[in-house]
């Protein structure tokens, strides 16, 4: 019989229970038990769920307090020196520590660099190492888990991170290589699985989705000898899980691995099957990932179904197993919970709960389940409503997108010729200070969203309410003296939401939402159609901040990758061609905002970096029309209209040449939480344009001083000309609170005026 499988399920609760618990323990309005008993109750109710969805074998250390690359690090161990007091004296709090940072009772913690787990919006904490590291099981999460399921009557499969992936996901303080550790390790994860097998799990999946990428020697010498060594160890039979692409020249290297069954991603790279079956040695298990565990598009059964059958005419049924692609943390969790959503898009959509349903349909029909024939022709039905619809395409769009040309993506003047316009505009000083957008999103402030969405208030109540919020944000900056302002963006929602509900084309969820990293959870838009924009989206709100003050004031939008990255994409066409949609109906935004008077404009790409392919030889087609995209959106302004733009958490060695390419006039990044390091790849590519550093970190409570700040700007003045840098957080403001934030701006300002008096 063919064997329905679940890799990994959501965390955070349909409800956002989670959030909500986290948020509560960090307030110290919970108990850590409370904590701990709603995470219990969330594992419960998943893995019920599951089950009753039709899966016969479901995950379990797949859940997490805050991430489970930090759980893995955790469990081994590797905690650095600076958390380790209290991590042994409150393993809890030392946990969230490393998390979050630290700043109490005299303790003052930074947190983990924090970056994308490979392709997705989904961000993991990265593990410190160093050469004389040591390693040990500190904790028993993975067999407790494991145990707790079994007490329910749940014959759970435990998920770890692989030894080979852990260590190529993580850094090394001092330059050493992270692949030496593997011997030290080792050990440890021969412990971890015989632990498991005492337990008494039959199997383990291990999750080595580095496979997917290209590898170097060392690299598959690290896999042949990690696999070696447990191969002769007491442990469970190993499922080794591959995902977000194609093994391709990996595949050799998978299938020689001494472990007992293989998964493949056949979302991403169905083209792999063929060459999986010739690979596949004899006795395996072959797990295909058929269903797509990162967007929440219905799947096309038929398409699924022949490639299952192509693989059952050649794997004996008791060895083969139908799963989603990947993980299913990456989708919401039940679309019967989107009671608004239009009839014929609801019926497109599969959340976690019917992907699981959808695998229960494609293993009865192989396993030649009658009552499998009735459901596919309903599947077959939906697909074809949505190919059809008229909602889906516009003429109109497509028209506008094949006029595109070169003229479309460039400026008018070179950025040296524009740097001279815009400092005759502005008379900036060194140093400029500003902020990268957003700033706290109150109770107050979600409280009037409530009360105007639910109709208690008017349109002239609320728009009163935000004008007192902006007016107020203003003043503040003001005070503070900062030089460039941002309207603290308080009538959106989420970055990419607020653009979608003012975009044709996009449908949303009241209930959809996924994890992006810890208690932040985000509601990603469904990008179901042609984009176009009917009317301004965010020109009032910039044109009433800009009265408010003489002092320039930054015109907010997110640009058309991160649009694109952020959202649940149609998958009907490329990927690019939705991006040039997007592009030209935020064109339009830019040019309005400039014509009323808006001369310093911010088109947000975080996500340019996160959505590079896994594998180098892609890189350049993606490259270039991101790039270009980024391009068509910010080349109508004049010279002295000065654009800015933000990018988060990113390796940026590998993509210097698109970043220039980009040709923003000031680009801010991410760098307190590497101090500086992330800043290494401007100087040695010689960045031409403007830059911003940031100088702290906004997604941890922490607040910095003044010393600190200037010594992060002092790092940055000595390795960049001052006539290039800008002074400003890391990120957007919005999930902070206010007294946190005064501080920081404050210390950020005074460490500019510092520098400049220097």
């Amino acid at each position: 019989m063919i064997t329905v499988s679940n890799l990994g399920f959501p965390r955070i609760g349909a409800k956002r229970e989670l959030k909500r618990a986290l948020e509560a323990y960090w307030r110290g309005e919970a108990t850590p038990q409370q904590l701990q008993d709603t995470a219990r109750a969330l594992r419960e109710r998943h893995w019920k769920l599951q089950y009753e969805a039709g899966a016969d074998v479901v995950p379990c250390n797949d859940f997490s307090l805050y991430d489970h690359v930090l759980d893995t690090a955790f469990a081994l161990d590797a905690i650095p020196d600076r958390y380790r007091a209290l991590a042994d004296a409150d393993p809890l709090a030392g946990y969230f520590a490393l998390a979050r940072g630290l700043q109490k009772d005299g303790v003052d913690l930074h947190a983990l660099e924090m970056t994308k787990w490979f392709d997705t919006n989904y961000h993991y904490l990265v593990p410190e190492l160093h050469a004389q590291q040591s390693f040990r099981l500190r904790d028993d999460k993975a067999v407790d888990e494991f145990l707790e399921a079994k007490a329910l009557g749940v014959d759970a499969r435990p998920v770890l991170l692989g030894p080979v992936s852990f260590l190529l996901l993580s850094k090394t303080v001092d330059g050493s290589d992270r692949l030496a550790l593997l011997d030290r390790l080792l050990p440890v994860y021969a412990e971890w699985l015989g632990r498991l097998r005492d337990a008494g799990a039959a199997w383990v999946q291990i999750d080595e989705p580095c496979l997917v990428q290209d590898l170097d020697d060392d690299d598959r010498a690290a896999y042949r000898k990690a696999y070696g060594t447990l191969a002769i160890t007491a442990r469970p039979k190993l499922l080794l899980a591959t995902y977000f692409g194609a093994l391709e020249g990996n595949l050799a290297l998978a299938v020689e691995l001494p472990v007992e069954g293989l998964h493949v991603d056949l979302v991403r790279a169905p083209e792999q099957l063929d060459a999986v079956l010739d690979a596949l040695p004899p006795r395996h298990v072959l797990s295909l990932g058929l269903v797509d565990g990162r967007n929440v598009w219905r799947t096309d059964l038929d398409r699924a179904l022949a490639l299952a059958e192509r693989a059952q005419a050649r794997v004996d049924a008791g060895r083969l197993q139908v799963a989603p692609s990947c993980s299913l943390l990456h989708v919401p969790i039940d679309i019967t919970l989107e009671t608004a959503l239009p009839f014929d898009i609801h019926a497109w959509l599969a959340f976690a709960r019917q992907k699981i349903e959808e695998l229960r349909t494609l293993g009865d029909a192989l396993n030649g389940l009658r009552s499998a024939h009735s459901t596919l022709e309903v599947a077959r039905e939906r697909y074809e409503t949505r190919r059809r619809s008229a909602k889906v395409h516009r003429p109109d769009v497509a028209a506008r997108v094949a006029a595109l040309d070169a003229v479309d993506t460039q400026r008018k003047s070179s950025y040296a010729q524009r740097r001279i316009a815009q400092a005759r505009r502005f008379d900036l000083p060194s140093f400029p200070t500003t902020t990268i957008g957003s700033f706290p999103q109150t109770q107050a402030v979600r409280e009037a969203r409530a009360k105007y969405k639910s109709g208690k208030w008017s349109d002239a109540d609320y728009d009163a309410f935000l004008e007192a919020e902006t007016e107020r944000c203003v003043r503040f900056q003001e005070e503070i003296g900062l030089d460039v302002l941002v309207h603290g963006e308080f009538e959106r929602n989420d970055m990419v939401e607020y653009f979608g509900e003012q975009l044709d084309g996009f449908a949303f969820t009241k209930h959809g939402w996924v994890q992006s990293y810890g208690s932040r959870c985000v509601k990603p838009p469904i990008l179901y159609g042609d984009v176009r924009r009917p009317a301004p989206m965010t020109v009032r709100w910039s044109r009433y901040a800009q009265s408010l003050t003489d002092k320039p004031m930054k015109g907010m939008l997110t640009g058309p990758v991160t649009v694109l990255q952020w959202s649940f994409v149609r998958d009907d066409q490329p990927r690019a061609s939705t991006c040039r949609q997007i592009a030209l109906a935020l064109r339009d935004e830019v040019l309005d905002l400039e014509a009323a008077g808006i001369g310093v404009i911010q088109i947000d790409e975080p996500a340019l970096r996160e959505g590079l392919p896994l594998r180098r030889v892609q890189w350049r087609a993606y490259l270039d029309w991101a790039v270009e995209c980024f391009r068509i959106s910010a080349a109508g302004v004049a010279d002295e209209t000065q654009v800015h733009t933000h990018m988060c958490y990113s390796e940026f060695n590998d993509i210097m040449e698109a970043v220039a390419a980009m040709d923003a006039d000031v680009i801010s990044i991410e760098t307190s939480r590497s101090r500086m390091e992330l800043l290494d790849a401007f100087v040695r590519f010689r960045y031409p344009n403007g830059i911003g550093p940031g100088v702290y970190d906004i997604h941890s409570p922490r607040v910095p001083d003044t010393t600190e700040m200037t010594a992060l700007l002092q790092k940055a003045g000595a390795v960049l000309p001052t006539e290039q840098l800008w002074v400003n957080p890391d990120c957007g403001l919005k999930t902070r609170g206010w007294p946190e934030t005064r501080a920081a701006l404050a210390a950020m300002v005074s460490a500019a005026h510092a520098l400049r008096t220097a």
